[in-house]
């Protein structure tokens, strides 16, 4: 009789909590197990209830009773909903295990599919396994394992993982979700692609309804077009395609490489800014440079670059570059600047130099001509505009070609010459560098002035020099404090091999001042004549022979006496040696 009624007790029990689990609301209260540590309490609002299955079985043990069900099961907790196959539940531990086609909808927000589920009712936790999927309606996660908290929102997978959002994909060996801000963070061995390209990173966080990646480590962005990024950190607006970089991040591809302390992106527009110690490098051969400043701005889209805040440009010369600073340094691709404008032609056939012969000549040919050579300024224009010059351009024109635009202060050094202005233009359709506003150029011991200067180079070195309107050449005669001196409405002047004057022409109203000296270098008298037209052959940087062409006057003046050497310079004499760059540190410091 003991043993009957020990039995009837048994089944009232388990029935009182298949009875809970049948009936919202009712709450079972489960006999608590030994433990030294906080007792864990079930509450109404984590209590697990059975809201629908087809089949239920009791299945009990010396240590717990669990209640089985079967078919379409469906479970609630709080706002949390749980379907599968089948399921089992312990209504003492509270906790919930399913199997086949496994769902769990957290509020409507978050859903997960998996083929098992063991989920912990107290603490609201979730381990899935095989085929699992978890979607926010935005974006898909897969992997074979996860473990999602309902409190947190949060899934985390530590196997491997992908992530399907629109046309991007993430995958990464570890993984969290964050259901509420739908923030994923990806570690170790990160991968994402787009059409436009790929992302590889050990650490990203991703946000899948922004679609905006955040970079937290070593990155390395590829896009379609060969571009490659490295940044340590920073963000990518998928949607906006614009980014910021940091920690000296480097852009580059088969054509050029930058870097910078912070780096701007605009994708769409094709715009880009480089800020604190920003440093481009072209890695065309024949047309290399270089150039570093604080501040620069490119144009993808024109293929244009502009330099500000201490701006330094370096044409890349063989041993002899040429290094050029300005408040604002500019370029871009000839064959662009000539769809809204032209670049005047200025290659001339070469100066007759037979004097070099011995041939006696009346008039020199010169087919330069001022007029066709100087820019025309527009009226109400600034006066340094290249935009206003309008001579015809070459027929076909080499797309990789570029143009150099300079402004203010505008400063140049190399080994062979050195020069200063207001502004500058180069091309690389002429190699000219055309210096502008009383420009001053040093060769050697020469120093060359006037109201504007075409420099030109051939096969990168100093060919030629053409001078407009107050044209003056001055040269130190070696430690004394007389100067050579040479004036004309133009100069024209050929460069040897080594960079310096070989040969120079003083045409319109021509002067000179020559101090001449003997074979010992004693001052014997000064020369001082006028023509239509000098000529003057160099030895070693230094007057050689000196020629004049209609309407000579002037007269040998004796070194002492009654000559007054100061009234012996010129019209506009200025020696400038103390402005002259005498290094490339030079032109960078101001000295």
């Amino acid at each position: 009789m003991a043993a009957l009624l020990k039995r009837y007790f048994t089944i009232c029990f388990v029935l009182l909590a298949i009875i809970a689990h049948a009936q919202p609301g009712k709450r079972v209260t489960p006999t608590a197990a030994k433990d030294t540590s906080k007792p864990k309490i079930i509450t109404q609002e984590n209590f697990l209830y059975i809201l629908a299955a087809d089949k239920q079985y009791l299945q009990k043990s010396d240590t717990t009773q669990l209640v089985s069900y079967a078919g379409h099961v469906k479970v609630r907790q709080g706002k949390t909903l749980f379907y599968a196959d089948s399921a089992i539940i312990n209504p003492v531990l509270n906790t919930l295990e399913s199997f086949g086609n496994v769902h769990i909808n957290d509020a409507d927000s978050v859903h997960i599919y998996s083929q098992y589920l063991r989920y912990m009712g107290i603490e609201k936790k979730a381990l899935l396994t095989k085929k699992v999927r978890l979607t926010d309606k935005k974006s898909t996660l897969t992997t074979e394992n996860l473990t999602y908290d309902v409190n947190l929102k949060l899934g985390t997978y530590l196997y491997g993982g992908k992530v399907v959002n629109k046309k991007t994909t993430l995958t990464s060996t570890e993984g969290n979700y964050y259901g509420d801000t739908k923030d994923i963070y990806f570690y170790k061995n990160v991968l994402l692609v787009q059409p436009d390209g790929t992302i590889k990173t050990d650490s990203l966080q991703y946000n899948t309804t922004t679609e905006v990646s955040t970079f937290i480590s070593p990155t390395v962005i590829k896009d379609k077009n060969g571009l490659t990024i490295k940044t340590r950190e920073g963000f990518y607006d998928i949607k906006k395609k614009i980014a910021n970089l940091y920690k000296r991040s480097i852009i580059e591809d088969s054509t050029f490489s930058i870097t910078a302390d912070e780096i701007a992106i605009d994708s769409l527009n094709g715009l880009s800014e480089f800020r604190g110690n920003a440093v481009y490098r072209s890695k065309d051969k024949e047309q290399g440079f270089d150039m570093i400043a604080n501040n620069i701005k490119t144009n993808n889209k024109r293929s244009t670059i502009m330099a500000t805040q201490i701006p330094l440009l370096i044409i890349k010369q063989g041993s002899d570059s040429v290094f050029i600073t300005a408040d604002t340094l500019f370029t871009g691709r000839v064959i662009d600047l000539l769809k809204t404008k032209n670049i005047p032609r200025v290659r001339p056939v070469p100066i007759d130099t037979s004097i070099k012969k011995g041939v006696t000549k009346t008039i020199i040919k010169d087919t330069v001509k001022v007029a066709a050579a100087k820019p025309t300024i527009k009226k109400g224009s600034s006066k340094n505009s290249i935009d206003s010059v309008k001579l015809k351009s070459e027929p076909t024109v080499d797309s990789t070609l570029k143009y150099f635009e300079a402004y203010k202060n505008v400063k140049i050094f190399s080994d062979s010459l050195q020069a200063v202005g207001d502004s500058l233009f180069f091309s690389g359709q002429d190699s000219v560098f055309r210096l502008f506003d009383n420009p001053i150029l040093w060769s050697q011991e020469n120093q060359i002035s006037g109201d504007t200067i075409y420099l030109f180079l051939k096969n990168k070195r100093p060919e030629r020099l053409y001078v407009f309107e107050n044209a003056l050449s001055i040269s130190k005669v070696d430690s004394s404090n007389y100067f050579n001196q040479v004036r004309g409405n133009s100069i024209n002047a050929l460069f040897d091999s080594t960079g310096q004057v070989d040969f120079l022409t003083a045409r319109g109203s021509a002067e000179n001042i020559y101090y001449a000296q003997d074979e010992q270098k004693r001052f014997v008298g000064v020369n001082k004549n006028s023509s239509d037209l000098i000529e003057i052959i160099f030895a070693e940087g230094k007057p050689k022979r000196v020629k004049f062409i209609n309407n000579l006057e002037g007269n040998l003046l004796p070194m002492r006496g009654k000559t007054n050497h100061d009234e012996l310079k010129l019209k506009s004499f200025n020696w400038l040696d103390k402005i002259r760059p005498k290094s490339k540190f030079d032109i960078l410091t101001g000295n």
